[in-house]
C-alpha cells in the first residue's frame, strides 16, 4: 500500500511513548489506520487532532500490516476547539465516522461531505448555518451504510432541523454504532444539548 492523498483526521491514539495510532478518512481509500512516529511530540502534536485535514503519506509492506504515516497540517481546525458548540460539533462528526465506517472502503461522498460540514463548522456565522450540513451529514452516513435517512429540506428552519437530528439518534445508535466501545452517543447528546439552547 501506497497512498498520498488528502486525509481528515478522525482520532488519535497513543501508542507506545511518543507515537500515536491516527485514524484518517481520505477519498481514495476511505478510512484507514496508521502508525505516526513522534505523533506526541511537539512538532506533530498540533497536526494529529481529529478535524484537521492533512497531507498523508501511507506507506505498508503488505495489505496486513499497520502502515506508516508521514503528516503535513493543511487546514488546522484546533482554534474552534476552544469554543463549545464547533468543539461538540467537531468531536461528534469525527468519532462518529471513526466508528462507523468499515476501513479500506471508499466512501468519496461521505469524504466530501465530511469536509464541507468541518469548513462550514469553523467558518460559520452561527451554527443556524451549519446545523442543516449536520443533519445532512448524519442522513448520507446512514444512506451509506444502507440505513435510509431523511436529507432536511432546502430552506428548514432551525426547529425543523433539530426535530431531524432527533429522529436521526436512534437510527445511529441501533444500526450504526450498536456494539461499538465507549460511548459515542455521548458526544451526540453533548452536540445536541448546546445546540437546543440556541432555542432557548
Amino acid at each position: 500500500m501506497h497512498l498520498r492523498a488528502p486525509a481528515i483526521i478522525l482520532s488519535a491514539r497513543s501508542h507506545g511513548e511518543t507515537a500515536v495510532i491516527a485514524r484518517m478518512l481520505t477519498e481514495e481509500a476511505g478510512l484507514v489506520a496508521a502508525y505516526i512516529a513522534g505523533g506526541r511530540g511537539r512538532n506533530l502534536r498540533p497536526v494529529v487532532i481529529p478535524g484537521n485535514l492533512v497531507a498523508a503519506d501511507i506507506r505498508a509492506k503488505s495489505d496486513s500490516q499497520l502502515p506508516f504515516a508521514r503528516l503535513e497540517l493543511v487546514t488546522s481546525r484546533a482554534p474552534w476547539l476552544a469554543e463549545p458548540l464547533p468543539a461538540a460539533a467537531i468531536g461528534w462528526a469525527t468519532a462518529l465516522t471513526a466508528t462507523a465506517l468499515p476501513e479500506r472502503n471508499p466512501y468519496a461522498s461521505l469524504w466530501s461531505a465530511l469536509d464541507a460540514l468541518l469548513t462550514a463548522v469553523c467558518h460559520s456565522a452561527s451554527a443556524r448555518d451549519w446545523v442543516r450540513a449536520l443533519v445532512s451529514y448524519e442522513a448520507l452516513l446512514l444512506r451509506e451504510m444502507g440505513y435510509g435517512g431523511a436529507m432536511p429540506p432546502a430552506e428548514a428552519p432551525l426547529d425543523t432541523l433539530l426535530e431531524l437530528l432527533a429522529r436521526n439518534a436512534p437510527l445511529l445508535e441501533r444500526y450504526i454504532l450498536a456494539g461499538q466501545r465507549g460511548d459515542v452517543m455521548a458526544a451526540r447528546a453533548l452536540l445536541s444539548a448546546r445546540l437546543e439552547r440556541m432555542q432557548a
